[in-house]
């Protein structure tokens, strides 16, 4: 068997406008007045799959590297388009332009990619369903989404089955469509960056978090335009921080990364791991929490991750998977049943790699024990078409000397030169 290789992360890191944020920054700017201006927006083919729908509605938008400039036509103001939208493989343009377009006065159909059309809609679905909208499907409720115009919308008092950030804000965009108010109440906090967009283009919103966090919004309020730089993806910025955490000698900083509360879980997660993880320079950008982030090689201890963490965490727990195969102890993570139905099945996608590294590791229905710390060897990893898991074997790889990546390249879909970047931080 044979043991980390003697690398190590130096250096400075500055990753990606926030892919978040971008998607949800450029669907409330198309239906604002005026013209509204994205800074630091990301160059990953989710975040322009959303751009490009965009345009296929007839709303102007203009892209110069990493500045988008979208010129708002109003609630109402879309034209028909001429052919499906196709939002490739993201799951987000999908389900959020659903809660877009089911209120406007035409006929509209969402596609995606082979893998974006096997993930399931019914969440949102449901909800929209229940505001007036009709949403066809496939018998599994999966894609393509065929959104019937001509329907007057009505607000809702929904209580979220399952914490998702996507669903409730395909509610709010349906509800700024609606008549009256709409309330989405969550079991547990998702990523807020919705309600604080909303508030950066003008709406009223109104956020309460007594025991149940709420929000609403009332239908028709104008939006106006906004000129908004996005901090960075912290979500991109994980891989990165896995890496040098796990590498004895790293010293990384990562500049103006996303703070936002509810995107954090995986910094106190790994702290709570032994992780030597600072921040630095915090400051707001934009109603958005930004700082520094320097991470420092660590001896790992595993934990038990706290389920009202992992909505906080979901899109990092690959990585955080791979953090724990190189930390002493158990890693038990539970509350996750979502990842079975993101880009792969990523439960068993990080189950089946980290067993071909020899990790011991067992697969549960809602997510992973990971009894980390032993001797790994090197193995081919399979990406299954899902850009978190090809970039979390990246990190793996680095302390495993000898590993291949089978479908690494689909690591374009979010981050765009990923692997020089890593190649570059290595000493």
């Amino acid at each position: 068997m044979k043991q980390a290789a003697r690398v190590r992360l130096r250096g400075t890191v500055a990753v990606p406008g926030d892919k978040s944020i971008a998607h949800r920054a450029a669907l409330l700017a198309s239906i604002a007045r005026g013209k509204s201006v994205i800074e630091r927006f990301p160059s990953g083919a989710d975040c322009h799959r959303t751009l490009d729908i965009l345009e296929a509605l007839g709303v102007r938008v203009e892209r110069e590297g990493e500045q988008v400039s979208v010129s708002g036509t109003g609630y109402f103001g879309f034209r028909k388009p001429s052919s499906a939208l196709y939002a490739g493989n993201s799951g987000t343009t999908m389900r959020m332009g659903c809660g877009l377009l089911c209120g406007q006065p035409f006929d509209s159909t969402l596609r995606g990619d082979a893998s974006l059309e096997r993930r399931p809609m019914r969440r949102v679905i449901e909800p929209l369903g229940r505001m007036g909208a009709v949403v066809e499907s496939s018998d599994e409720s999966t894609a393509p989404l065929v959104m019937r115009g001509g329907r007057k919308l009505k607000g809702i008092h929904y209580r979220l089955p399952v914490a998702s950030a996507q669903v409730k804000t395909a509610i709010l965009l349906a509800g700024l469509h609606a008549n009256g108010e709409t309330l989405v109440e969550e079991p547990l906090p998702s990523r807020n960056h919705t309600e604080l967009a909303l508030l950066r283009f003008g709406a009223s919103v109104g956020m309460d978090d007594g025991g149940v966090r709420s929000i609403r919004i009332r239908g028709g309020d104008p939006l106006g335009s906004a000129r908004i730089r996005l901090p960075g993806d912290i979500s991109s910025a994980a891989f990165f921080i896995v890496g040098a955490t796990i590498l004895p000698g790293s010293s990384l900083v990562l500049p103006e990364v996303g703070l936002n509360p509810t995107r954090t879980a995986l910094l106190q997660v790994l702290r709570s791991m032994g992780a030597r993880i600072t921040v630095e320079e915090e400051h707001d950008v934009d109603a958005e929490r930004t700082g520094t982030i320097r991470v420092e090689g660590s001896e790992l201890t595993g934990v038990e991750v706290p389920k009202e963490s992992v909505p906080g965490l979901i899109d990092e727990i690959p990585v955080l998977a791979v953090a724990a195969s190189f930390a002493h102890g158990e890693t038990i993570i539970r509350g996750a049943a979502e990842l079975r139905v993101k880009e792969s099945d990523r439960i068993r996608a990080l189950a089946t790699g980290l067993r071909a590294l020899g990790v011991d590791v067992e697969e549960l229905p809602d997510g992973l024990r990971v009894r980390g710390g032993r001797p790994m060897e090197p193995a081919s990893l399979d990406s299954f078409g899902d850009h978190r898991i090809a970039m979390a074997w990246g990190v793996a790889s680095l302390a495993v000397e000898g590993c291949e990546i089978e479908g690494k390249d689909i690591a374009d879909v979010s981050y765009p030169g990923f692997w020089e970047t890593l190649n570059r931080t290595v000493a």
